[in-house]
Parts: structure tokens; sequence; C-alpha cells
């Protein structure tokens, strides 16, 4: 036996299969959506009621008000209060969970298989009836400005929303923050959240995702039983343009008179989650920047010691979602880390990654794949990002031979199609009277100062 080697890393272990279970799909007599996965491994399920409320819907001072809505919906139906919902919840030992984003809302409830059929009865209360009690609302308007106010205080949020705003055209809603305004938010009345629910909780554009131990003919029955009468106008709408700002690179500095640190942020308008080439997008992005070992983790942190960790990534939503690179760097060295971002974005984008590069990053990809699908939650939401997004029934089943088909002539197109380093507007929140004549030697373009608002 030879002796063991420790200055060399044992080599990765074959990747091992993994399907990605078939859902069953049909329709209720209302025309909703039904995908049910049978996952027979526990007795439990999840249910997922996707609406077509998301926060890519609103503008000017209605911005933030799909989150409050969602927010509000477990906090009581017209037949039971906030109390008397979580009791009987509780009885059913099922969780519930609201979450609202740009591109939908999506109620969700799991519990045990035998008690799925009582659990979407209170889901469908939830979305159908909701109660909108004005002191649960008020109490969630509160805690909406309490969260909007800790962004303005955190140097990385401020620098997100500058980026954002400065990319975006005026008018589109990715150009603000999901929250809303400080302003919006006060300004809302009972009235709003009753009349957004109304426009856009309605069976037109919903999609009902069931994951578990479960029969799929008898959840299509108990499912028609509760959802097949309800109706609605056709809520859904057009996906956000996602309209750039004209012009340029650029440099806009958030003035924090007191900050010793500076948050960077370098962004242009992306591409939406339906992009044609989104596996080959994800492989080239991730080589950029979406692992510990990125073209720009091992140049910022690991040579040059600027930062504890850089990312970039396309962020996925209906509409061109931001392309950004993000991290944090002392002061004096903020010039510096931007320009060697630049470099390693302009050196991916002439040269290409190497094939070894591809290769790794394909295998980490399709590996840590299967690590996020342990739970029905997981699946499901899979599964309802199939209906968010209009992505093709074979995304998720298909989704790793994808990923690992994707060759380094693929890699580099998508990223040259992609990222456009011209375009690229520099958004750094910290202190700009010691970071302005640094940033102003780096020959990027003009540089601005801006107050925190």
């Amino acid at each position: 036996m030879s002796p063991l080697d420790r200055t060399l890393a044992p080599p990765p272990a074959a990747l091992r299969e993994f399907d990605f279970p078939t859902p069953r799909t049909s329709a209720l007599s209302n025309g909703i959506p039904l995908d049910v996965i049978r996952l027979p491994r526990l007795p439990v399920a999840t249910a997922h009621l996707v609406l077509p409320a998301g926060e890519d819907r609103l503008l000017g001072d209605r911005a933030g008000l799909a989150i409050l809505s969602g927010d509000a919906l477990e906090a009581g139906t017209a037949r039971r209060s906030g109390a008397d919902l979580a009791e009987a919840l509780e009885e059913l030992g099922a969780d519930v969970d609201v979450h609202t984003g740009w591109s939908s809302t999506t109620v969700s409830l799991s519990c045990l298989s035998d008690r799925l059929q009582a659990g979407m009865h209170l889901l469908a209360e939830m979305v159908r009836e909701p109660g909108f009690d004005p002191d649960e609302v008020e109490r969630a308007r509160q805690q909406q400005l309490a969260r909007i106010r800790q962004q303005t205080m955190d140097p990385g949020s401020v620098a997100s929303l500058r980026a954002q705003h400065e990319i975006y055209a005026d008018g589109e809603p990715y150009g603000r923050g999901a929250l809303g305004t400080e302003d919006a938010v006060a300004g809302w009345s009972l009235d709003a959240v009753r009349e957004w629910s109304r426009e856009a909780y309605q069976a037109d554009g919903a999609a009902l995702v069931v994951a578990g131990d479960v029969d799929p003919v008898a959840v299509h029955a108990g499912a028609e039983a509760i959802f097949g009468d309800w109706a609605g106008h056709d809520a859904r709408a057009d996906a956000p343009a996602g309209a750039a700002r004209p012009g340029g690179n650029r440099i806009v500095v958030v003035d924090l008179p007191k900050a010793v640190q500076a948050e960077i942020r370098i962004a242009h308008v992306g591409v939406a989650r339906d992009h044609a080439e989104h596996a080959a997008l994800q492989v080239g992005s991730s080589i950029l920047g979406g692992t510990f070992s990125s073209r720009l983790n091992l140049n910022l942190r690991e040579k040059n010691g600027f930062t504890y960790g850089v990312r970039a990534r396309f962020s996925t939503r209906r509409g061109p979602g931001p392309f950004m690179i993000a991290t944090a760097v002392d002061n004096e060295n903020a010039a510096a880390a931007i320009r060697e971002a630049f470099h390693e974005v302009r050196r991916l984008l002439a040269d290409g990654p190497d094939e070894d590069e591809v290769a790794a990053t394909r295998d980490y990809l399709a590996g840590i794949f299967p690590l996020r699908l342990e739970s029905t939650a997981q699946v499901a939401s899979r599964v309802a990002e199939t209906r968010i997004f209009g992505l093709p029934a074979d995304e998720w089943s298909g989704y790793r031979d994808r990923i690992r088909a994707v060759t380094v002539d693929a890699a580099l197109a998508a990223l040259r199609s992609a990222i456009r380093p011209d375009e690229l507007v520099v958004v750094v929140s910290g202190a700009a009277e010691a970071l302005r004549p640094d940033l102003e030697a780096l020959g990027l373009g003009p540089v601005e100062v801006v107050d925190r608002t």
C-alpha cells in the first residue's frame, strides 16, 4: 500500500444520480393549474398557493403595498381573528408562511399528509376572505416602516438600493426597494390594502402546487372542492421592461462621513429569469463571482486581502433584474478593489474561462442541486418557480443535464451577451472626502457625491 500523500486534496467522488420528481399536472374547473408531486418518504405535505401579486406591479405611492398586504394575511380572516386562526393552525399542527417578492406572493402551508385537506381550507380562507383587522394592518405597517428605516442605517443596504436607482430608468419598479419608501408606506390607508387584495388575490393567474405523501387524484378532488368556485378578473400583468438609465461608466458615492469601510456595488441591468441561456450564464457568473474559488474572490480576497468576500450575481425576476457585484473594503482599498473587479470582468470576457474552471463549476452546481430539494417545501418551491416565471415543464428534471452540458464556449458566449463592462455603474457608500480622490483617479467616468436619503 502506498503512503498517503497529505499534500494532495482527495479527488471528488462520482456525481450521484438524481431524478427530480415529475409533477402530475391538471387544472381545476376555473382554470387554476394544479401540480402535485408525490414524495412518499415521510407522511408530510406542503401546499403553495402562488398569486400574481408581486411588487413589480406597483409604482409610485403604491410601492411596498404587496409586501404589507401579504404580511397582514397571517393576522386573521373575515371569519377568524388572528388568535383564532393561529389556534386552528396549531390544532392541525400546520405551519403557514406568506412570502411576497418582486414577482409573486406565495402562501404556503405544511402539515401531516392526512391533515392537508383541512389545512387547505384554512389557506383558502386566508386568501379568499382576508380579515385585514385595522390594528393588525397597522402593526404590520409599523414593522415595514421600521425595516425601511433600518435599511437607511445599514451601509450595505444603502449601496444596494442606490445602485438599483442608478441603473434603472425613472418609473421602473426595479429601481426602488421592494419595501417601498417611508413616505409612501406612512401614507397608506386600510382601504389601500383591501383594494390591492381585491385586485391581486384572484383565481386568474393563480397556481396551486402540492408536494408530499399524497394521492394526486385525491388532492385534485380536494382542491376542486375548495378552490373550484373561486373566480375573479385577470390579475396577471406584464413583466417590467427593465429599461436602463442611459449612460456609461460612472461612480456615485453615497456620503457616510464617519464610515471607515466602503460598501461597493458595481451593477447594470441584467436578464430575466426566463433567459434562454440561463444554465450557461449560471456557470459563467459562478466562475466570475458565485463561489469561494471564483475569479473575483481569488483576486480581491486571496491575492490582495481587500475583503472577506465578494459576490457577483444575476437576480432572478420576471423582468430583467440587476446584475451586481458586491463587496465591502476599507476606505484606503476601495479604489483598488474597484479597479481589480473591472480587471477580472474584462479579462474573463476577453479570454474566457478555462476548461478546468468550467468543469469544476458544472460539477459544483450539479452536485449541490439535490441538497436543496430535501423537504417538501423546497420541492414545491421549485415547481412554483415554473409557474411564476413561465419556465418549461422540464426545467428541473433536465436542470443537471443542462448544467453539465455547458461548454467553455457556451459559458463565454452567455457572459458576453449579458455583461457589458462599459455600462457598469459603481456605487460606493462611505466617507466621500476620503474616497473621492482615489475614485476620480480610476478614470471610470464622472464621480458624483450624494447624501444618504
